[in-house]
Formats: structure tokens, sequence, C-alpha cells
């Protein structure tokens, strides 16, 4: 008897099914044997097992594993996925900020659901850490499971362009599936941008449970007109007049936002604490998923402004300081222009000092259109480290300077990132921006040899007090100009 579905053999537990994944770097054959030690009672793969188990070992040769799994964790867990309404979010950048806008509203509605993302996994069990952004897809469906037994209704996660190619979604159907935009991201594993396109593609295709019943997409962007009419229905969103949901007007504080938002099912009416242009699209894009649930307007309204803020996305921090500090995420070129242009047209008046740096192995193409974009559109940017790894920081930021070097900018380089924030703190003078862009919610960084507690707010909040500045105080800086479209 099976009593468990495991594919890393350090969670095998007794009387488990083991399947011997190839990943990029490893084979999973390799460890079937540690698999067994620790109770496996068969084994499944492509091709002949490396290591051929004893005779009491069952074994199982499949055509495709990482279906296989999907398939086999579906079954384990008698199709936890039927049971709920599932969406899935996908493009480079957007998705956590648009899942827990469609997670708020879902709550807002009073139903159980569950929210899978880049922050955290959580379930209405509890909430438990997010080693990547889409989960392995047997821990998908344990999750599901969980949503399921306790009488939830939905699900709904962020789909990587990875878990698209590894099936980790293969088997759900999916009521709604939104596209948010594609810029150059993951270039070290996809290594053609077309490639990369196609693995997202796959999310409106179909994930081996037939299409999506309702697609949400981005029609200002410029790849998602090519998905239009991919799914069941289609329902366009953007800034373009042309757009299903749309609005013609919106205003931007740093307080947050306000619009009226025109869809196929009337106005909504909107108010959020989120702050920038691109939130506005953020929650176009959530309305649409939500009306494709059959979410009252009402509800919509009540979830949007119910949800405070994402972790680490557009995160202030407040020490009583004459100058804004802001904490995000971005880590491409695109979110890095949004952050900055965000910025900028809050705050026409200050300076933006913007400190940034790229993470060591993995795509160094991006490095120096990064740099570019800083360059070009920062009054100083300050290059440091972001989880370097196992390359050297200078190095890293030797590729950067290429970018920034094109424009007129001016720069530092300080590889030392809580030494960098201390600088920026040190430059900024009263009615400037500080941008710390790259690592949001991280409270890690990444050497080669260790990995380090780092947080970006918090080392801000230090070197201010370093500074003098000693309590938080209500306010929203420098700029406070609604700004937008009349």
């Amino acid at each position: 008897m099976i009593r468990q579905i495991a594919c890393d053999s350090r969670k095998v537990q007794h009387g488990a099914l083991f399947f011997a994944l190839r990943g990029a770097k490893e084979n999973g054959q390799a460890f079937i044997q540690d698999a067994i030690g620790r109770g496996a009672v068969a084994v499944a793969g492509e091709g002949p097992l490396a290591a051929a188990p004893s005779s009491k070992i069952a074994t199982v040769q499949v055509r495709e594993e990482r279906k296989a799994l999907a398939i086999a964790a579906a079954n384990f867990f008698d199709h936890p996925a039927n049971a709920l309404q599932l969406v899935a979010v996908t493009g480079t950048n957007g998705k956590t900020t648009t899942t827990s806008l469609i997670d708020a509203i879902i709550k807002a509605s009073k139903s159980g659901t569950g929210l899978f993302g880049t922050l955290a996994y959580e379930t209405p069990a509890g909430k438990y850490p997010a080693p990547n952004t889409t989960p392995e897809s047997v821990d998908l469906q344990g999750f599901l499971a969980e949503i399921r037994e306790a009488g939830g209704k939905y699900a709904v996660l962020e789909a990587s362009s990875h878990s698209l190619t590894m099936d980790r979604l293969w088997g759900c159907h999916f009521a709604a599936a939104v596209f948010t935009n594609l810029t150059r991201e993951h270039m070290d594993y996809h290594k053609t941008f077309e490639d990369y396109f196609a693995a997202k593609q796959t999310l409106f295709t179909g994930t081996g449970a037939g299409v999506p019943d309702t697609a949400i997409i981005n029609i200002d962007a410029e790849y998602g007109k090519q998905l239009v009419g991919l799914s069941k229905k289609t329902v366009t969103y953007g800034l373009n007049a042309s757009a299903d949901i749309t609005t013609k007007k919106f205003q931007l504080t740093f307080s947050g936002l306000s619009f009226s938002a025109q869809t196929p099912k009337g106005k909504v009416q909107i108010t959020s604490s989120l702050v920038g242009r691109i939130n506005v699209y953020n929650i176009l894009a959530a309305i649409g998923a939500a009306q494709a649930l059959g979410l009252s307007n009402e509800i919509i309204e009540a979830g949007v402004r119910n949800l405070e803020s994402v972790s680490g996305r557009f995160q202030r921090v407040h020490m009583g300081q004459p100058f804004l500090v802001i904490v995000d995420y971005a880590h491409t070129d695109d979110a890095l222009e949004n952050l900055i242009r965000t910025a900028r047209e809050l705050n026409p008046k200050g300076r933006i000092i913007t400190l940034f740096g790229c993470g060591g192995s993995k795509d160094r193409t991006k490095r120096p259109v990064m740099g570019e974009v800083t360059g070009r559109l920062s009054d100083l940017t300050i290059l440091s480290s972001d989880n370097p790894r196992s390359e050297d920081p200078l190095k890293i930021i030797s590729d950067i300077i290429v970018g920034v070097q094109k424009t007129s900018g001016k720069y530092v380089i300080e590889p030392d990132r809580e030494k960098a924030i201390g600088l920026a703190m040190d430059e900024a003078r009263a009615g400037d921006i500080v941008l710390l862009a790259g690592k949001g919610h991280e409270n890690y960084q990444v050497l080669a040899d260790r990995t380090l507690e780092f947080d970006d707010q918090e080392m801000a909040r230090r070197a201010l007090l370093h500074r003098g500045y000693s309590g938080a105080r209500e306010g929203v800086g420098p700029g406070e100009t609604p700004s937008g479209p009349r």
C-alpha cells in the first residue's frame, strides 16, 4: 500500500512511492538507495532505473516523469483540484501583487481559499515557507487537499515559467488564468525569449485538463495579444480604450490610488493603499479574475480596499526622516523601470537614488540592461550586492556598469549592501526618494559559502536610527500630489 508520494529522498517516509526525477543539476536516480533506506516501497522514473532495487521494491517506468508525478499525486489525494475553482497568474512582473489582490477579494466573500507564491504557501490549515514560486506538483496537490478538507472553494497561485515547463500544474483545470506582462527574465534557464514565452503560453493552451474557462489578458502588453482566443473565453484589461476592463482616469499618491473601472459587469469603484500606475494594472487584472469566479463588484471593492500592502512591494520605511525610503522586489529591467517611474511620477521634484544589485549564478544578460535603466532614470545609482552566490560581487557589478556607462547617469560602487544602504541615507536630502531594489520581502543574503540574515527594511531602519531618526511618522513623505491621467 502506498502511503506517500515523494520526489525528494530526504522527505521519504515508510510506504512511499519515490519519483527519481532528473533535474538540471542532479539526477534523482542517484538518490534511489537513500529513498529505499528511508522506507520507500516503490520507485518510478524515466528509462531503466540506474540503481536497480531489490525484488521487494516495486518499480515503475514512465514516459514523462513529471507529468506522471502530477497525475500520481492527484490520484493519491483523490483529485482535490476538482473540488475547487483554481486561479493562476503568470507573467514576468506583478504576479505576487495580483494573486494577493485576488486572495483578498475571495476572503472578502467569506470563502475558504489558499494562496501560493513567492511570499509563502497558505491554506486554511496553516502557512508554509515557499522554496519555489509555484509548489512542486505533489506538494500542491497536498495543499489543495487541505483547502478541500477545510471546506474551501478556491485556490490562487503564481504560475512561474519554471513550473509550467516542469509540469507542476499538470492535470489542473483553471477557472481563470491571468497574464500580466512579459519582459526579460530567466534567460539562463529558457535560453531564448521565445522559449520563455512558450512556457507562459502553456497556461492558456492547457495543462492536461483542458484550457482555462476564462483568460484575463493584459492587452497593453505586446505578448498578451498573442494569447487572445486560446482559452474558452478571453477578457482583456489595460489602459487601452479597447480593453474590456479599463479606466479612463486615476489618481496616484503616496497614500494609494483610486479610480473607477469600467467592466462588462458594470463599474467598480476602487480605493486602494497600493501605490503606483503598475498597481492600476494589477487591480484591473484582479477584477477580471474575480468576475470570472462570479464574485460581485461589491465584494471586489471590499477585497481591494482590505489589502493594505504586499510584503516587499513598494514598502515604505518611516523613521521620521525628511526623505522617503522604499523597499521593493524589482529585480528585472522592466520592474526596475516601473519602480523608478512610479517614484518619479509621484515625486517629480525630488531626486531618485536607486540602490540595487543582480543575483549571482543567474541570467547575466539582464545586468547591463538594468544598469542602463537606472543610469537613465535615476539621479544617482548605488551598485551593490544581491545574493551574489558563487560569483565575485565586483564582477557582477562590472557587468551592470556596462549598461550604466551607456548613459550620463551618476553611480557609485559599494559591494557591501549594508554599507551601501548607509551610503544611500547619507546621500539623501529632504524631498528625495531612496529606492532599495531587488530583495523586497527576502530576509537573507546568499554568499558563496553561507547564507546570512539580511532584510533591507531592517537594515534601512538601523541606518536611519544610526543617523538620528528615531520614530516612525504617519504621513506620506515628499511630493504628496495626485497624478495620472485626468
